[in-house]
């Protein structure tokens, strides 16, 4: 709380230093100590006064008006909750999300499990992380991730010590109760890999893809129970691949996303892009299919409607060096929808949201497309670095699956001519 008050008060502290160097300055009159003052003093107000433009600019999300999105905040008290996903199961929406005091490591980061029979009116089933993380080698917990395996309830996370975070393993823990009884954190083998979500085709052999801790290499997993995962192929080994996803395509082949970095700069990288990369049976071999420049997916989210995979993940609306090449801390960013094609990607819409934001999860029920996010104030446009010290919320977004088809029809075709 105390860096998070510190850094706001930067957009007000930085231009009254700058307007008093200025003034210091011009009183001197003359010399070079003067004109030193001044240049300082200049330099501080412009840095404030975009500072300040900032924290205070009104938000431009590119919502499009034809899915008619519903939201609503789900989690909003002044924690930075974030990383969430989102499965319904037995009747019922299961919701994780971590709550800390900022984006950056904390041994107070804890998950939070919920579940609502309406997506509307949620209740707490369990918490993951926190002190009682710790006495297990648990410190920084976060990017969790729900599934179902042979009707067991699992919960996958990584777990991260420094604060700047770079997760060093996957661990797991799971209820056979439908959420209520958890067994202990464990380590997830092979340790050193950074599992996303598992997916299916039969219920029997389970898939998930993971990407390696020191980044620039994902592969691919196979597993029956969920726990006991073995090495099937490598999907990419180079650009700094990070988060990556992956679904099921119509014809038995996998399609995969994945986060190329290219650097870890503060700056991000002119470069940054998603890669679209796909494989057949039995998934031992796969082809890069494009490098999408639309945005660098950051917490991709993937799933299918009607045949067609469609991907939730965060968006940089202005790409463009060296403050705002992609992943760049300084840009802003969005949680968006795309289309996901072998040629790339195809962003659909914005959904409300600005500053730290994205890590969906999503959930098909009753025709409808629910998803999972957390952001900022969505009415504000906050840069990145700032979001990520501010609180966000957990918000929930329902739109009709029949709405999206529609519109990824018109865009897909207008992109063909």
């Amino acid at each position: 709380m105390i860096l998070r008050h510190l850094i706001n008060s930067l957009r007000w502290l930085l231009p009254i230093l700058g307007v008093a160097l200025a003034a210091a300055g011009a009183l001197l009159a003359s010399g070079a100590w003067a004109w030193l003052l001044v240049l300082k003093g200049l330099a501080l107000l412009a840095i404030g006064l975009v500072l300040l433009y900032g924290y205070t600019r009104s938000n431009r999300a590119e919502i499009s008006p034809a899915l008619k999105i519903e939201t609503w905040d789900v989690v909003n008290d002044e924690q930075h909750s974030s990383n969430t996903d989102l499965l319904h199961w037995n009747g019922a929406f299961y919701l994780v999300h971590a709550a800390a005091p900022f984006h950056f490591a904390s041994q107070a980061c804890r998950l939070i499990l919920l579940r609502s029979s309406d997506a509307r009116s949620w209740s707490r089933l369990a918490e993951f992380g926190g002190s009682a993380g710790v006495e297990n080698g648990i410190h920084d917990i976060r990017d969790p991730k729900l599934a179902v395996i042979n009707g067991r309830l699992f919960l996958y996370a990584l777990q991260n010590v420094t604060f700047n975070p770079e997760p060093y393993t996957t661990v797991y823990t799971v209820s056979d109760d439908g959420g209520q009884a958890w067994s202990p954190l464990q380590f997830l083998q092979p340790e050193g890999w950074l599992f996303w979500r598992p997916r299916s085709r039969d219920g029997v052999t389970w898939y998930a893809p993971a990407y390696w801790r020191e980044h620039g290499k994902a592969a691919l997993f196979r597993s029956s129970d969920g726990i006991q995962w073995e090495m099937v192929s490598t999907i990419y080994d180079a650009d700094r691949c990070d988060e990556t996803d992956i679904e099921f395509l119509p014809d038995g082949r996998l399609l995969a996303t994945a986060r190329l970095e290219f650097s870890d700069s503060i700056f991000g990288h002119p470069q940054g892009c998603t890669l679209v990369a796909v494989s057949e049976p039995p998934y031992t071999r796969w082809t890069p299919a494009a490098h999408s420049p639309v945005t660098r997916l950051d917490g991709p989210a993937l799933f299918t409607w009607n045949e067609r995979v469609y991907a939730v993940g965060r968006r940089q609306p202005d790409i463009a060096g060296p403050f705002r090449w992609q992943g760049s801390a300084f840009s802003r960013k969005r949680t968006a929808l795309f289309l996901v094609l072998k040629e790339g990607l195809i962003h659909l819409s914005d959904l409300p949201s600005c500053g730290d934001t994205a890590y969906a999860g999503v959930a098909i029920q009753g025709g409808s497309l629910y998803i999972s996010y957390y952001t900022n104030d969505p009415a504000r446009d906050y840069p990145w670095i700032v979001g990520m010290l501010n609180p966000t919320r957990i918000t929930l977004a329902r739109l009709d699956l029949r709405r999206l088809e529609t519109l990824a029809t018109h865009l897909a075709s207008a992109k063909a001519h």
